[in-house]
């Protein structure tokens, strides 16, 4: 866009025009000084030759007056010399200028080569070119040019795959076209018909009405609204006209049909002759009009015209037709009375109640009191209804009604407070729907103003067409402007893969990513602004980003007011950070400027997607979206993958291995010096960044600094609950423990005394038996007798042994079992122990966050109370609600966080504690088997047994 300079009546430059560009933030006499300095004429009622004040001079004299000193800080921070080198200039390049997450084949790193081209383009002395050096001036050429865009130019151009079904689109789409002002008493025109086509709408709104006197010619009007009316035939025209100047992608006309049959005929009859072969009226032969068959691609139906409106069933269609071209079609019906577009409602008894009933309501408020939507004709000229295809509205019925028909050239319109109800209950439901089949979202009827509501939560429902009224240049209109200008300003954008993929699943209030999707971090530094108004008044700028509702981030970013300043104010602001954004797809970023009175100097949409990292200057746009000529922002983006906290060494070891093994190689090398050998680093039993040990303590960790949920209500940095495992040796150590052991150790000896005294006994026996019957004998050994007592003896000796042995075993698997059950209760009680001890923490904790969290509220109402920037009570009112808001949300989601850390680690320690009771069972197991092996062992020995 070049500068274009007013001239006087013989065609010079009045000065005075020239002082007023800069008289919002220069004195006259500093810039008639400059003039004269220049060589111009520089005295108050002096003029210019045209050709004498060139492009370059302007230039001059604009760097004269407004120094740009934050070009000269970026500059010092690249070099400390006088120019850039090539070498750090390629190092700005890569490090500043450049999206870090990009895919280094498709957006490679800068070179020197490439850079020596940047150099050679914008560097304006030729010496510096030719010692491979970038000077000062050469800097702010490349900063200023479209080389350093704030968003690839290639986003500008058509740059989507515009093969897919209609369905997988958004549709730029107005809401009652025809009107330029408000919904009651407005004017309708067909030159809106002009403009919004113009501006790259695809779908427009065409109500209409029967029309009165003797031509009896259709009109377009907000019907029963007190609205004027046009004819259908101007609208007709005008929408032939300028259908395909900006766009050759399809148009499409949503009629609102309230004509009697005769009129539609003529509707019909006008489409078809005006239009001509831009008419769609046939359904083109790859894709017919039949259950399942996906809808047809814009490519397809490119300069092409489609008919939105009722169509009968296609054998009533078929029947009426015949009867219409043999001229025997009644077109008269009783149902089919005129309406008049003009003839108020009746009032009813009961009228909607009013929000306040002691205020005296206007004539056009009174009206909208008693006003009641009157539904389009279900009765259709079979002309008319054969023109329908691809765009076939049908009454609501159900997201599992629409799914089972499967029918794609089926859509539905819902009202914005019907559509939010839907995305209330059923928003997946409404994504799948959207896939398959169009969806129309308009304004709810108390808009009488024409303002607008939100577009961005129906487009993250993948909402088709989120009609809006063009007149008003409010803030959803801006974003849909915004929006829409990507993609050659077409009118159609493609919608995420995950929202056209039947195969994926995609909640529109989701927190966390989306399969498949990176998330992305934000930082938005506003240094400075240039020629943001002509009044020497306050500035600020406002960042907001709108997206996700978990990515929505709106009047929480705004800079200091420079006051005094409307030309080149410096606000050198601490970066703005949207630390977490899940859908990078669908966000957006919205720079507003306002003067010290809150009104609006100029504003900018820019999404996200296709957004360069870097030192960019943002033009800005009015109001209604059009491009101003000086206002811009200097700013410096940041654009980074979304780390989690405590993810950062691992993301940029992924990211560069081999500075993070560099990193590693220098550290050892430094232990090394200290007379450490790398045999004795072990790196393999860490785990995650902090290096804890494999063997550490059976316990629970806490928070990490900075883990989310670590904000104004949660400490820095929670404690590491740690509980001393509990195993056999410590339960055995306790006093009911022992006093249970002592008590059998008791019953243990006891038996062992009474299997000794019986052994005692038994063997005194034998041996009385044997000196009997071997007295007087001399060969003792061979006697027969006494070796018959013998093995009798033995046999007797033994059956006791095998006796006491299994009693004895017996007893001490008792014991075992007995102390398992102790043992068992001790643990239980230990664990309870330790859990109660947990529970307790975590009460504290929460009750630590509830305190924090209720100081905070406090501190930001006094906050809010001592900021002199909020003139009224009314905006510190709004203040205070939009940051308690903002608390609230971060305060639920502290404690949601909280929550699910606490039951984490209790559910750890309940597995640790599972593991402590499994693992005593085994031992006490293994020492009951240990008996019973012994047992077995000894049944397979030999049972004969003697004493000695």
């Amino acid at each position: 866009m070049r500068l274009g300079m007013t001239v006087d009546s013989v065609g010079k430059i009045p000065v005075k025009h020239i002082v007023r560009t800069f008289a919002s933030g220069k004195t006259e006499k500093m810039v008639f000084s400059c003039l004269e300095e220049m060589g111009l004429p520089s005295g108050k009622g002096d003029s210019i030759e045209k050709e004498a004040f060139t492009f370059e001079k302007f230039y001059k004299l604009y760097h004269t007056i407004c120094p740009r000193t934050d070009i000269d800080e970026l500059f010092s921070s690249i070099t400390k010399g006088e120019h850039i080198t090539l070498a750090q200039l390629v190092t700005f390049m890569n490090e500043k200028q450049r999206d870090p997450s990009l895919n280094e084949i498709l957006y490679p790193l800068y070179d020197e080569k490439r850079c020596m081209e940047i150099l050679t383009a914008h560097e304006p002395l030729k010496e510096n070119v030719e010692n491979k050096r970038l000077s000062k001036d050469g800097l702010l050429a490349y900063l200023m040019s479209d080389e350093n865009a704030p968003v690839f130019l290639d986003r500008l151009d058509i740059y989507q795959d515009m093969d897919q079904p209609l369905s997988h689109y958004y549709i730029n789409s107005s809401h009652n076209t025809y009107l330029s002002g408000r919904q009651f008493g407005g004017k309708s025109t067909a030159e809106m018909y002009r403009q919004t086509l113009l501006a790259g709408c695809r779908c427009v709104e065409l109500d209409c009405w029967d029309g009165k006197g003797e031509d009896e010619e259709p009109i377009i009007t907000h019907g029963k609204a007190m609205c004027t009316d046009i004819l259908f035939k101007e609208a007709i025209i005008a929408i032939r006209d300028c259908a395909f100047v900006t766009s050759e992608y399809p148009v499409i006309l949503s009629f609102e049909n309230h004509c009697c049959k005769k009129q539609q005929y003529k509707l019909a009859k006008y489409c078809d002759d005006y239009f001509g072969d831009l008419l769609s009226k046939e359904p083109l032969p790859d894709s017919p009009l039949l259950p399942g068959i996906p809808l047809p691609s814009p490519n397809q139906l490119k300069r092409k015209i489609l008919i939105k409106n009722k169509r009968l069933k296609p054998e009533v269609e078929k029947q009426e037709l015949e009867l219409f071209l043999k001229g025997q079609l009644d077109l008269v019906d009783d149902d089919d009375a005129k309406e008049d577009a003009s003839q108020a409602n009746p009032q009813p008894k009961d009228p909607k109640p009013s929000l306040e009933d002691d205020k005296p309501l206007t004539a056009e408020e009174r009206a909208f009191l008693y006003y009641q939507y009157t539904g389009a004709t279900t009765h259709v000229h079979p002309v008319l209804s054969s023109y329908v295809n691809y765009c076939q509205p049908v009454k609501f019925q159900g997201f599992d009604v629409a799914e089972e028909k499967n029918v794609h050239h089926n859509m539905s319109s819902f009202s914005e407070t019907m559509g939010l109800g839907y995305l209330k209950t059923q928003a997946i439901e409404f994504v799948n729907y959207n896939k398959r089949q169009m969806s129309r979202i308009y304004p709810k009827g108390a808009r009488v103003d024409s303002s607008n509501y939100m577009p961005q939560v129906f487009w993250n429902a993948g909402c088709q067409m989120v009609s809006l009224n063009f007149q008003t240049p409010d803030l959803p209109m801006q974003l849909n402007q915004g929006k829409f200008e990507y993609n050659g300003n077409c009118g159609y954008l493609l919608k995420p893969d995950f929202m056209r993929r039947t195969d994926k699943t995609f909640d529109p209030f989701a927190e966390s990513p989306v399969d498949g999707v990176i998330a992305a971090q934000v930082a938005v530094s506003v240094i400075a602004g240039q020629f943001l108004s002509d009044k020497k008044v306050g500035t600020y700028v406002e960042v907001d980003m709108y997206g996700l509702p978990t990515d929505t981030i709106r009047k929480e970013f705004r800079t200091r007011m420079i006051p005094g300043n409307g030309l080149n104010p410096q606000y050198n602001e601490e970066p703005f950070l949207f630390r977490k954004v899940v859908l990078p797809d669908l966000a957006v970023l919205r720079f507003g400027v306002f003067d010290e009175n809150g009104k609006m100097l100029g504003q900018r949409i820019l999404p996200l997607d296709g957004l360069q990292a870097g030192y960019r200057h943002i033009s800005l746009r009015t109001e209604g979206n059009f491009p101003m000529s000086l206002p811009m922002l200097f700013c410096n983006i940041e654009l980074k993958i979304y780390v989690p906290d405590g993810l950062g060494d691992l993301m940029d070891a992924l990211s560069d291995p081999r500075a993070f093994l560099s990193a590693q190689e220098k550290r050892e090398e430094q232990m090394k010096a200290m007379g450490i050998e790398a045999s004795d680093i072990d790196t393999k039993a860490l785990k995650g960044a902090g290096g804890k040990p494999g063997g550490a303590k059976a316990g629970v960790p806490g928070g990490k600094p900075g883990a989310p949920g670590v904000g104004a209500g949660a400490k820095k940095e929670d404690e590491l609950i740690e509980f001393e495992p509990i195993n056999l040796e410590t339960l055995r150590s306790q006093k009911n423990f022992l006093k249970a052991t002592k008590k059998q150790q008791k019953e243990l000896e006891s038996m062992r005394k009474r299997h000794m005294k019986e052994r005692l006994s038994i063997q005194k026996g034998q041996c009385s038996a044997i000196e009997k019957l071997a007295k007087g004998k001399k060969d003792v050994m061979d006697d027969p007798k006494i070796k018959a007592l013998v093995t009798e003896q033995m046999q007797q000796w033994s059956e006791m042994m095998e006796k006491h042995r299994k009693e004895e075993w017996e007893m001490l698997k008792e014991h075992l079992k007995s102390q398992e059950d102790i043992l068992k209760k001790l643990m239980e009680e230990e664990q309870a122990g330790q859990i109660k001890k947990m529970e307790g923490k975590h009460e504290q904790d929460m009750k630590d966050m509830k305190a924090q969290q209720a100081k905070l509220a406090m501190e930001t109402a006094k906050d809010v109370n001592q900021d002199k920037t909020l003139k009224t009570k009314a905006d510190r009112d709004r203040r205070l609600k939009e940051k308690n808001q903002n608390n609230t949300k971060r305060f639920i989601e502290e404690r949601k966080i909280s929550a699910m850390k606490q039951g984490k680690q209790k559910e750890k320690l309940k597995k640790v504690h599972e593991q402590q009771m499994t693992e005593l069972t085994r031992d006490i197991q293994m020492a009951i088997q240990f008996y019973e092996n012994t047992e077995a062992e000894y049944k397979m020995w030999n049972k004969m047994e003697f004493f000695c």
